[in-house]
């Protein structure tokens, strides 16, 4: 019965957003070791926009070019919500 509560849950909005904030606690995983030091995933938004803190501009330099590369690892898990784009911001 739960695997059938898990694929239902998957199919609503709740399910759904829990899926996408999932990136969130999987960031270093996802990402690296070296990434994941200099970066920090704050959260995923209903239109599946990432937003994550980076401590210096050239990380956030870096990182913009890898965008591409990462919202493929991000996807790659079956079922996930999409993350569709990777908002970067400087730390505070």
């Amino acid at each position: 019965m739960s695997d059938a509560v898990s694929k239902y849950l998957k199919q609503t909005p709740v399910g759904k957003r829990v899926e996408a904030a999932s990136v969130v606690g999987d960031w270093p995983k996802l990402v690296g070791k070296e990434i994941a030091k200099v970066t920090d995933p704050l959260h995923v938004t209903r239109d599946g926009v990432l937003f994550v803190a980076v401590k210096t501009n050239s990380w956030m330099s870096e990182l913009s070019l890898l965008e591409p590369e990462l919202l493929k690892k991000i996807n790659a898990k079956e079922g996930r919500a999409k993350v569709k784009k990777i908002h970067l911001r400087l730390m505070r």
